[in-house]
């Protein structure tokens, strides 16, 4: 199990994938999910889902496909790029950064985002970030001409230059590790417990725009009016000396839920557990021996936050594992967490009773 969640998140990692264009990694998952003896279904949105069906609780396991990064806005007559941001990308890394612009058959332009040499900079802009838009992307090409015979046109999709690598005690790096590491743990679910004999009907989900808009799951969840919903993505680590009073995530210490999160910055939405199912993946825990961690923090947000209302409401987790430097070019998570996650949702999964009661009466 651990070389094949190794050999997944590494690969995927070095897939582009901007929301919006995640039609590569749809691809390597659609594969992986046909060597593994199953049918995806997919939607107009992009949505990739697996079906294993079963009793009820109805519930859906999802985690998103897709990552941050930039859409050109504007090519100048030199051959610069202008961009925006598509998602929560953070300015004050942006300069000199290596970057993938993807051209119109698929292929990868390597690029950087231009900074102004130390020695020309001036004492007052020093410790000044400049604004994305002031910023421009170097090609190493002439002109607009240039640019645009390499398949490049307005709208093209840019992310942080592809990598990924193991280092350390079993640590991964490198770009998307939020949430392809996740995409590679649903994989492992999928091998798990498709030779189970019996249990709860569960769709595996691969979701598409959630760095975008959040909402990129809602078709599919409108579609499989799940009863219960389990979200996996990222829990932030707060080892590291800039993170220590933020919460008790640490690398390596085993996969966590989300007891509380809300966005805080002009979003008024997060998600509250349903207790039932914090009790349940608390008792898997135990059961499994693993150790579970808690976060509760305002900052982040999940496209759980829109799926818990579908229909009549959803019974609804956030679960993860533990993440150092998110959303920047060089994102950490550990293998051995990866390993814990995969366990603790077979045997959630698993073990959830048919007749669990999930109405707050």
């Amino acid at each position: 199990m651990i070389e094949r969640l190794r050999d997944d998140t590494l690969n995927l990692m070095k897939i582009p994938g901007l929301s919006g264009h995640e039609d590569k990694v749809r691809d390597y998952i659609k594969e992986a999910v046909k060597k593994i003896g199953l049918t995806p279904t997919f939607d107009k949105l992009g949505n990739l889902t697996i079906t294993f069906p079963g009793t009820s609780p109805r519930v859906m396991l999802f985690t998103h496909m897709d990552q941050l990064g930039l859409v050109v806005r504007k090519i100048e007559d030199d051959g610069y790029l202008r961009f925006e941001r598509v998602g929560g990308v953070p300015e004050k890394i942006l300069l000199g950064q290596n970057i993938s612009v993807i051209t119109k058959n698929g292929k990868e332009l390597s690029g950087i985002i231009g900074t102004k040499s130390h020695h020309a900079t001036q004492p007052d802009e020093k410790y000044k970030v400049p604004s994305y838009r002031d910023l421009y992307i170097d090609l190493g090409l002439r002109t607009a001409s240039e640019v645009r015979t390499n398949g490049i046109d307005i709208g093209s999709p840019i992310v942080y230059k592809p990598s990924a690598e193991v280092i350390g005690d079993e640590k991964i790096i490198g770009t998307s590790v939020d949430d392809r590491a996740g995409c590679a743990v649903l994989l492992e679910v999928a091998r798990q417990i498709n030779s189970r004999a019996a249990g709860p009907e569960i769709n595996i989900v691969f979701t598409v725009q959630e760095e975008f808009n959040l909402r990129g799951a809602l078709p599919v969840a409108q579609k499989i009016k799940p009863e219960i919903a389990i979200q996996i993505d990222l829990l932030l680590a707060s080892d590291t000396p800039d993170m220590q009073d933020f919460g008790e995530i640490k690398l390596g210490e085993g996969p966590g839920i989300s007891m509380f999160s809300f966005h805080g910055r002009g979003t008024l939405n997060g998600v509250i557990p349903h207790p039932v199912l914090v009790k349940h993946f608390e008792q898997a825990a135990s059961k499994e021996n693993i150790n579970l961690q808690k976060s509760a923090h305002i900052g982040a947000l999940t496209d759980l936050s829109y799926v818990q209302l579908v229909e009549n409401g959803v019974a609804s987790i956030d679960v993860g594992f533990p993440i150092r430097y998110s959303h920047t070019a060089q994102e950490m998570c550990d293998l051995k967490d990866l390993v814990g996650l995969t366990k603790l949702l077979a045997s959630a999964l698993n073990s959830i009773p048919k007749d669990i009661n999930l109405i707050r009466d």
